[in-house]
């Protein structure tokens, strides 16, 4: 990379632009979000038309190349630029191995562009932050030449787990919109995409072993309207849907290209109302079930039956195939132990397994389930109820009632995910005024509250601090029946978030950020994505 003359003094210059930035009326002095670890602005510009050719380091390099063709792909559609590949040119982009995973640097200069990654993801995280550095609508066509301000960054992510979740089984998105949701993730360095697949109300993913389950379990005879508080009151409309196993190879494919690692959740021991309805052997009860039309917590779960375990070990097989990433998800959380108690075979097991309490048998059954995980090769990640009845040995737990799971986990050595409801919930509200919102299940949880989130616990020593990997939002859709209502209520939310989990604490400036995405809510409309405007 060409060095500038003025990189020694980068720390400073930070110091100095945030204090500038949130000082006077001048605006930020940049629109990059997350904000990057440092940066430099210069004075003078690069002119990035399509006269500009790219010269890639290794010209034998296809993962650099496959990423520039993605980030490039909407320029050229557009006729914004027709970027070109040769052996020389003013735009100069590589990877060189060093530095921290997902690591860049990037300099404008006024005679080109040169990009050096640590690796293909810092390389497209990289090419991210450029885009942020034109005008908003730079990627929709109508800009001839765009102006480069003379820049230098030096970045890297804080926490390796920068995660987003959508729950598709209570409404269900088709392929595209994943797609779609999978790329805002990309564009803000969101690698994580949580895909919450199954539900007492519906199950998305095709498994061959099991055809009742898009058969009779991806489909709801009708669906409660508003929060049925009192008596049921349905629609009236079968709903449903399913991803089919081509379909889902195709998204996961999609996201890798895009180095977003997709967890996929397949619920259990609770929240499996639609399963049960397709294989009622598999309750404690005789049934028969349906799929729930209605939302909340239900008493019927998975019975700890052998053969409960050979199903749930047969579509996890399954499952794995499909999904070629480090984890797999299996919820547990919010399971009655009411069937439980009453069934003669769970008292029986927990007579010979010499359990004296009915929260061991849910300990018994995560613990097993991750035993069939480490064997094929994956690890198992839960809900932080997975700590009740005792924590499987291997498993990193999701903190989603607070923090005090996370603080828990950690201090016995897990690997934890912060995703407490009370910061990262973007299900609930964005304004007190909830008349004046998009009908959500409850709760207020403002774009400041988001922003003002620090995943790590003051109260955990420096050696449990490491095992916090990162921090989660989640996108539960009871209430949100269409692709709008989702990105309605996703942004700017995970602006915020995406500098939560990417950027120093010691950098985050809410005064400042909001100042900052401005340019991002023009950059939205552009693409045409949906959004919760700022408040007044």
């Amino acid at each position: 990379m060409k060095a500038l003359s003025y990189r020694p003094a980068i720390q400073v210059t930070i110091m100095a632009l945030t204090t500038f930035a949130a000082g006077c009326d001048r605006g930020p002095a940049h629109s990059i979000v997350p904000v990057p670890q440092q940066i430099v602005m210069g004075s003078g510009t690069f002119a990035l038309n399509s006269d500009v050719e790219v010269h890639f380091a290794d010209q034998a390099d296809e993962g650099a190349r496959s990423v520039f063709d993605i980030w490039a792909t909407p320029f050229r559609e557009s006729g914004t630029l027709t970027l070109g590949a040769a052996e020389g040119g003013a735009f100069r982009i590589g990877v060189d191995g060093e530095g921290a995973p997902e690591s860049y640097r990037l300099a404008v200069t006024t005679d080109g562009i040169d990009l050096t990654a640590a690796d293909h993801a810092g390389l497209l995280y990289g090419l991210q932050t450029l885009s942020q550095l034109m005008p908003p609508g730079a990627e929709t066509g109508g800009t001839a030449a765009l102006e480069l301000p003379v820049t230098e960054i030096e970045d890297a992510p804080r926490f390796a787990y920068r995660g987003m979740h959508l729950d598709v089984a209570r409404h269900f998105f088709p392929p595209d919109f994943i797609k779609h949701y999978i790329d805002l993730l990309a564009r803000y360095k969101i690698n994580r995409f949580h895909w919450h697949l199954t539900e007492d109300q519906g199950w998305r993913i095709e498994i061959d072993r099991y055809p009742r389950l898009t058969e009779i379990a991806a489909f709801r005879e009708q669906t409660q309207i508003g929060h049925g508080l009192d008596e049921f009151n349905g629609d009236g409309i079968r709903y449903g849907g399913f991803y089919t196993k081509d379909e889902i190879r195709d998204i996961v494919a999609y996201a890798q290209a895009r180095h977003v690692t997709i967890i996929p959740e397949i619920e259990m021991p609770g929240h499996a109302q639609a399963a049960l309805a397709a294989y009622p052997e598999l309750a404690c009860t005789e049934g028969p079930f349906e799929v729930a039309m209605t939302w909340g917590v239900f008493e019927d779960i998975y019975c700890p039956y052998e053969e409960t375990f050979e199903f749930l070990e047969n579509v996890l097989a399954e499952v794995i195939e499909l999904f070629p990433g480090e984890y797999i998800h299996i919820g547990g959380d919010e399971a009655p132990k009411t069937r439980w108690e009453e069934s003669e075979y769970v008292r029986d097991l927990m007579v010979r397994e010499g359990f004296n309490d009915v929260e061991q048998v849910q300990g018994y059954f995560i613990r097993r389930i991750e035993r069939f995980l480490n064997a094929n090769g994956k690890r198992l990640i839960g809900w932080d109820e997975i700590l009740e009845g005792g924590l499987p040995p291997n498993a990193t737990v999701m903190s989603w009632r607070g923090t005090i799971g996370g603080i828990e986990a950690s201090r016995r050595g897990h690997d934890v995910v912060m995703t407490p409801y009370s910061h990262l919930y973007f299900d609930y509200y964005q304004s007190e005024d909830q008349d004046a919102e998009p009908f959500a299940i409850g709760g207020f949880l403002p774009l400041d509250t988001v922003y003002s989130y620090e995943p790590v616990p003051p109260q955990l020593r420096d050696r449990d601090k490491e095992r916090i990997i990162g921090a989660q939002a989640n996108v539960w859709t009871e209430y949100m029946k269409t692709g709008d209502h989702v990105e309605y209520m996703l942004m700017p939310r995970m602006l915020a978030l995406s500098e939560v989990v990417w950027s120093a604490a010691e950098a985050k400036d809410y005064e400042n950020f909001l100042e900052r995405i401005e340019w991002h809510l023009a950059r939205l409309d552009a693409l045409g994505v949906n959004y919760r405007p700022l408040d007044d």
